[in-house]
């Protein structure tokens, strides 16, 4: 049997088709769409029609490739900036409209939690699962008290439109202190996943972060792209997401 999930981000439309059995699941293909909602939410407030279109058109092609495919089951959940648009409910019943299927708008705790379904959050207790997307980033940790999951306002596309604030800043702050150390953290992301094959590692230590995330600002947006193949809507924002990375890392020490 075959199943997708199409995911409405921030910075990026995203789907992924994946072959199950009653004991496994395999993935086969996925395909990105660059449509930064982020860039209206974070400034305007709003979506526009305009960009609600695009993200209609968008999921018809994906529809059209599900059927090609022969799936059926398939899911739809937006995220961050869904949940900030000022229309979202009237966005979010627009877009059902056309494509006559249900679209979840997941909470930023929703999104958390669902790292639990990640095939090594029950090994170790001493690690934390950190997602970090255009919008937000969640927090998934399990220790001898049970599971922690936290969602903060700040995410790769948000502060690159410097729409970040201080307080959420300090108030992630707050919430690392009283967490650490954590030996491993392991990132979650199109930001973080790009980071590390472009240099092609599958971990690295806090410090040689550090170090490559430094090397890496230095570069233009051209020289990004050029360099590590970077698509032109990762290279503007990759620098963004991994100073949250090194800011998260340095904190749980």
């Amino acid at each position: 049997m075959k199943i997708a999930s199409i995911d409405i981000g921030t910075n990026a439309i995203k789907s992924k088709i994946f072959k199950t059995t009653p004991t496994s699941i395999e993935f086969l293909e996925g395909m990105r769409s660059p449509i930064r909602l982020g860039s209206e939410v974070f400034v305007e407030g709003k979506l526009s029609q305009a960009k609600l279109d695009q993200v209609i058109s968008t999921i018809k092609t994906y529809e059209d490739i599900f059927q090609n495919n022969k799936i059926d089951r398939y899911e739809i959940v937006a995220t961050s900036a869904f949940r900030d648009t000022s229309n979202s409910e009237d966005a979010r019943r627009y877009i059902e409209t056309a494509i006559n299927h249900p679209l979840k708008v997941i909470s930023g705790l929703e999104e958390a939690q669902l790292m639990r379904f990640h095939p090594k959050s029950n090994t170790g207790k001493n690690k934390i699962f950190v997602d970090l997307g255009g919008g937000s980033t969640e927090f998934f940790l399990r220790d001898a008290t049970g599971i922690e999951i936290r969602s903060f306002q700040l995410g790769a596309v948000r502060n690159m439109l410097n729409k970040d604030k201080k307080a959420e800043w300090v108030r992630m702050e707050k919430w690392l202190e009283t967490i650490k150390p954590r030996k491993k953290l392991i990132g979650i992301g199109g930001n973080i996943r790009s980071f590390l094959q472009a240099h092609d590692k599958k971990q690295l230590s806090t410090k040689e972060f550090t170090k490559k995330v430094k090397e890496l600002s230095k570069l233009t947006t051209k020289d990004k792209i050029s360099k590590f193949k970077f698509s032109p809507d990762r290279a503007d924002v990759i620098d963004h997401a991994l100073k949250i990375f090194q800011f998260i890392a340095e904190r749980l020490k």
